[in-house]
């Protein structure tokens, strides 16, 4: 059946999809398409997020930082800290950590001996080099999205789920959508934030796919003896072999696997789930007495693992939200933001003046394009 106009139809109804939508509504009328029964079933729904301020890298940390007020003020944020550990031999890997991130707002700090095995009690002796991050916090990942869901919709946003984008096509100013269950959506400007079907989104309007890649991350929860206290911090290798942090008395671990995948409904694998316990064991002297719970997400990157924020450059109408890889819930209040600015030729505000938009533009990828 036919659906009234749109200006804005956002393709997808995780943390980026929902996040612009509520920044539009209050400018344009938007309606949010969702294949899925429930928003945020996907990448959103299966994160093990934090807001820690290196993670992503140096060109992503002012996203990051930009993001941190409006979610400290809404209560998302829980303050826990990061400790990025290596051995001996990897104490030029931690001073080139250090000197990466010296110049780019994130507040680090070199650490090893005593001070080291205090933040980390059953740290095995040769753990001894360390990067402290005091700023990391978990984000209540499920309060922040449903804060956006609520936004846009009382700002008069309206979502569909169960309503798969099945075929896009546009005649003189506006895009025709029409989902799998034959309903049609018309708007003038479509908004790919589609996650791992980004590409897929892209190519469906004639628009050339990024190379954006979903790679399957797996993490699991384990029970281990002794308890360990919820307080400690979120602790990652310096190699990226591991993370790790503790959650109601439990550990939630990943062997920080990035694994490529075709876009689909993600399951975690076996093989991961034991190297993520044995890498664990091999940090710290807990005893893992079961497994309690596993799962995968998908966490998708353009070629150069930036977002891509901004209009197709050979697609009239076509914009993208997408590639946020792992942090993409870290940083979406600023991208939400700063991607709803771009679209509507807003100027910018005090969260996203400081911002480089250049960065993320998709016109970066444009040589060669057709």
């Amino acid at each position: 059946m036919a659906k009234a106009n749109y200006d804005i139809a956002v393709i997808g109804a995780g943390i980026a999809g929902a996040g612009i939508a509520a920044e539009l509504a209050q400018h344009a009328r938007v309606v949010v398409l969702e294949a899925e029964d429930t928003p945020g079933y996907h990448a959103t729904g299966r994160s093990a997020a934090f807001w820690e301020e290196c993670y992503g890298g140096p060109e992503l940390v002012p996203l990051t930082l930009a993001s941190g007020p409006y979610l400290r003020e809404h209560g998302f944020l829980h303050r826990r800290g990061a400790l990025y550990v290596g051995r001996e031999a990897d104490s030029e890997a931690v001073d080139s950590f250090v000197a990466r991130f010296a110049a780019s707002g994130a507040t680090v700090e070199r650490l090893n001996g005593t001070a080291l095995a205090e933040r980390l009690p059953g740290l095995r002796e040769d753990w001894t080099e360390a990067v402290w991050e005091p700023a990391c916090a978990d984000i209540d990942v499920a309060g922040l999205h449903a804060h956006y869901l609520g936004l846009m919709r009382r700002r008069g946003a309206d979502l569909a789920t169960r309503a798969r984008a099945q075929e896009m096509t546009r005649s003189g100013d506006k895009w025709s959508v029409t989902t799998d269950r034959g309903d049609r959506f018309a708007a003038r400007t479509v908004v790919n934030a589609a996650g791992a079907w980004a590409d897929t989104t892209a190519a469906m309007v004639g628009a050339r796919p990024l190379g954006i890649q979903p790679l399957r991350r797996t993490v699991a929860q384990v029970r281990v003896d002794p308890p360990i206290p919820d307080d400690l911090p979120l602790t990652l290798d310096i190699s990226g072999r591991f993370y790790f942090r503790p959650e109601n008395g439990r550990v939630w671990l990943s062997p920080h696997d990035e694994v490529p995948s075709e876009p689909c409904d993600a399951a975690p694998e076996e093989l991961a789930v034991a190297e993520a316990i044995e890498r664990l064991q091999g940090v710290v002297d807990w005893r893992v007495e079961a497994v309690e719970r596993k799962w995968a997400g998908l966490r998708s990157f353009a070629p150069d693992r930036l977002p891509v924020y901004g209009y197709d450059p050979h697609r009239e109408g076509f914009f993208w939200l997408a590639g946020q890889g792992g942090s993409g819930i870290q940083t979406s209040p600023a991208a939400a933001r700063l991607a709803a600015q771009l679209l509507l030729g807003l100027e910018r505000d005090a969260m996203t003046e400081g911002l480089d938009a250049s960065l993320y533009d998709p016109a970066r990828f444009a040589a060669g394009m057709p």
